[in-house]
């Protein structure tokens, strides 16, 4: 079929890109089945059946309990077959930088008759993994956290050496604190080599520091990683672009400031942007394309006395300095409502009510920054299981497809094709050029160009032209009557978790009966065209919503 016939889904899809806003209601019955796929929609990438047959048997409250628990109870085998069938994901950052080099160091290699893999595999690698976890792993709402905090705290794999880094980023930093302390997270991104490369903080130095005269002979600077080493001029650099400049960068500080604590509106000045560079300079990198580690560089910091948002900060703290200011911004009450309405609006509605981000953040403080008290706040406020806020959000590309590849059961191993289908959506992972990560409204994902994309992928998926993925519909859906109307209710209450609306079963049913005309008049009628069916509903406003 061309695509000109999909476009009275597309144009409905333009009309109905957000919802009204929610109010508090009273809590419903323990279980029902649509609270039950509002859950999945919000904490799952959508239902699948492995994961609606959970909720029912935990109940809805049950289920979301044991999420947030997460024991650390094992993959499933077959899962983990699959990871460990990506080697990329357990190498370390100097490993990655040695064995997957830049373009140079390939071209290098091959005068050298030497073989080196592609940087690229690593992109593709780490993106196999997030689609796989996404959708095969227990506990999705750990994969749906984790896509929050990256996005929150985002890095690039597009800049530099960054490319070395992610995959520690997600795996080292990201992951290990999502059910913690935000402190702690907020730590480990501040510390960790893709953030100080990304954000610039490594090249900052101390106002009036010399440029080194002479550059080191390979190997080692003093001391170790992580430690407080007295630094030379004598430091191992790989090249002049790698060489911080002298001067204090501020581009760490203030998005420290405005994205990932305190917010745009959070109260803070331009010479509090300053004082916050000036209390992590020194913050480094030992190498960044040989040996990418943290590293203190005690001759780039600034001693003196820093005043950050009122509070002094004593001359001579060195590293600590940073620490300090780490300290006051997570527990300061502009970080609690920036991070309550982030949170509000990512897992409830566009336009979150002030009453529950004021809930959430008091959980926030009250907790000192607790994750789990926070997820707990908000995903027992009447305002997130509110009628009115279900079917408002519209999914990301990646959520799409991983919902996709959920509500129809797929066998799923991911191929380059599917990582590209993401980026022709709009969202090519680890890939955001911004601080502020991919957008987490629905406006920005709703244009025709985008939604064009969607349907093309659904419809490659369902008639099994997706490398990597098989899906079975009619294992999925038995009929009463194998007509096209009862193909359309069986497969739109399967994907959609709920019957298709008026609207778009008279849209799809006209799109077969044109269809059916046609190869009528060619003298070829056939049966029902079931992928049709299917992944027109994959492109139907419903499943473009959670």
């Amino acid at each position: 079929m061309r695509l000109l016939s999909f476009w009275p889904l597309v144009a409905v899809l333009l009309s109905c890109a957000s919802g009204p806003h929610p109010a508090p209601t009273s809590a419903p019955p323990a279980y029902d089945e649509a609270r039950a796929v509002h859950a999945l929609q919000r904490l799952a990438f959508g239902p699948s059946a492995r994961d609606l047959a959970e909720v029912r048997r935990l109940g809805v409250e049950g289920w979301v309990e044991a999420q947030l628990a997460r024991s650390g109870s094992a993959l499933p085998p077959e899962l983990e077959v699959k990871l460990q069938a990506l080697p990329t994901l357990t190498m370390s950052m100097a490993e990655l930088a040695r064995d997957y080099p830049a373009k140079k160091q390939r071209e290098q290699a091959l005068l050298d008759g030497r073989e080196l893999m592609r940087p690229a595999l690593i992109g593709l690698e780490q993106s196999a993994a997030k689609v796989l976890r996404a959708v095969e792993s227990p506990h999705p709402l750990e994969e749906v956290l984790v896509d929050f905090w990256f996005n929150h705290f985002n890095v690039s794999a597009e800049k530099g050496a960054v490319r070395w880094m992610v995959t520690s980023y997600e795996r080292d930093a990201i992951r290990p604190h999502v059910f913690g302390r935000f402190r702690d997270l907020l730590g480990a991104t501040a510390r960790h080599p893709a953030m100080l490369f990304y954000l610039d903080n490594w090249r900052s130095t101390r106002d009036g520091m010399p440029r080194p005269m002479r550059r080191a002979p390979r190997g080692d600077a003093p001391g170790e990683a992580g430690a407080e080493v007295e630094s030379s001029t004598l430091e191992p650099w790989d090249d002049e672009d790698d060489e911080p400049k002298p001067g204090l960068n501020e581009n760490y500080a203030r998005e420290l400031l405005e994205l990932h604590t305190l917010g745009v509106d959070g109260g803070y000045t331009q010479q509090d942007v300053r004082e916050v560079a000036r209390g992590f300079t020194g913050w480094s990198i030992r190498r960044p394309r040989r040996e990418p580690e943290f590293f203190f560089r005690r001759r780039a910091h600034d001693p003196d006395e820093k005043v950050v948002l009122g509070h002094r900060i004593p001359a001579g703290g060195g590293m600590a300095d940073g620490e300090r200011v780490l300290d006051l911004l997570a527990r300061h009450p502009a970080t609690a409502r920036h991070l309550a309405t982030k949170l509000a609006r990512r897992f409830v509605s566009d336009s979150p009510p002030p009453a529950l981000v004021e809930r959430v953040a008091k959980a926030f403080l009250d907790s000192d920054g607790d994750l789990r008290t926070v997820y707990r706040a908000l995903f027992q406020s009447p305002e997130f299981w509110a009628a009115e806020v279900r079917g408002v959000k519209v999914k990301t590309p990646f959520e799409f497809v991983v919902s996709a590849l959920r509500a129809t059961g797929a066998e799923v191993t991911v191929r380059p094709r599917l990582v590209q289908a993401l980026a022709k959506m709009g969202e090519p992972l680890y890939r955001a050029p911004a601080p502020t990560g991919f957008p987490e409204v629905s406006a920005p994902w709703v244009n025709s160009g985008a939604l064009v994309a969607r349907l093309n992928f659904s419809l490659e998926l369902v008639s099994g032209r997706l490398p990597g993925t098989r899906v079975s519909l009619e294992s999925l859906a038995r009929p009463a009557a194998p007509s096209a109307e009862g193909w359309v209710d069986a497969l739109g209450q399967v994907l959609l978790g709920a019957p298709p609306s008026p609207e778009t079963r008279a849209t799809i049913l006209a799109a077969l009966s044109k269809r059916a005309e046609a190869a009528s008049a060619e003298g070829e009628p056939g049966p029902v065209d079931v992928p049709l069916i299917a992944g027109l509903l994959l492109g139907s406003p419903e499943f473009q919503k959670q």
